[in-house]
């Protein structure tokens, strides 16, 4: 018998993201797991984004689909291991890049998913598009025995985090560390110092982060981008950013630093 693609495809066992917007397809609170029939799913929708556990890892947007399905925030998964996490957020930015990149940025054509590429690309001109990202920093700042934790409105249960933002066209990302905290807590920080970057696809950005040593000014919260932003001691911190965040493992790694030097120094 001759089987088409489709058919071994179809009895072939994958991890499969079904993503729209930055929500994905959970059964059972885990990456559903099976074949495309068992899962009643378009294989012919569906894109190979990568390899877990000796598995395919499958994409397809929630679009593609005649059914809908219940979906939750990637933040949900954070608790995966990391590199499910990441091919997670690859399928969400894969997904972010089909919704906003319809039409060419060139010519107004209308694109298409370049299948060998996974980019789109123009059906009158052919450019091709690839997702876009955005350059984000981070940063934990240190003065002495305290870290700087700002509170954001949109952050709810009281939680704080580190200063972050967008790279701007034209400076360096120390530079970038240096103006953000300076505009948000109205602080001069030195020694930035890079420590690690996160894919966050929410929707597509690029977070990089820094730690940084606190130099001069006072504490002066920019109240139309922060709640609150105060200095913490190890023994008084308040909640902060989930673990499989950068952010926590930015926190995590300050008060690390702290600990270390208030026993050296004791």
């Amino acid at each position: 018998v001759m089987l088409r693609k489709g058919d071994v495809n179809r009895a072939i066992n994958a991890y499969w993201c079904v993503v729209a917007g930055s929500e994905i397809w959970l059964v059972d609170g885990a990456v559903p797991f099976g074949s495309a029939e068992q899962l009643s799913l378009p294989e012919v929708s569906a894109r190979t984004i990568g390899e877990y556990s000796g598995s395919p890892v499958m994409w397809l947007n929630l679009s593609d689909l005649e059914h809908d399905l219940p979906l939750v925030s990637l933040r949900d998964c954070l608790h995966f291991p990391e590199p499910l996490f990441m091919l997670l957020s690859k399928a969400v930015q894969y997904g972010h890049m089909t919704q906003s990149l319809r039409f060419c940025p060139q010519c107004g054509g209308r694109n298409f998913l370049n299948n060998n590429q996974l980019a789109m690309q123009c059906g009158e001109c052919r450019t091709l598009h690839y997702p876009r990202i955005f350059p984000c920093i981070i940063v934990a700042v240190r003065k002495e025995n305290q870290i700087l934790l700002a509170q954001h409105p949109r952050h709810r249960n009281g939680m704080y985090t580190v200063i972050a933002g967008f790279l701007e066209v034209g400076e360096t990302l120390e530079e970038c560390v240096a103006r953000e905290i300076h505009e948000e807590t109205g602080i001069l920080v030195k020694n930035i110092r890079y420590f690690g970057s996160q894919p966050w696809a929410f929707p597509s950005s690029m977070m990089m982060g820094f730690l940084a040593d606190y130099e001069s000014g006072e504490l002066s919260p920019d109240y139309t981008e922060l709640s609150d932003a105060q200095w913490f001691g190890i023994d008084e911190m308040p909640p902060v950013a989930p673990k499989g965040t950068i952010a926590r493992a930015l926190i995590e790694q300050t008060l690390q630093d702290i600990d270390s030097n208030y026993l050296i120094n004791r």
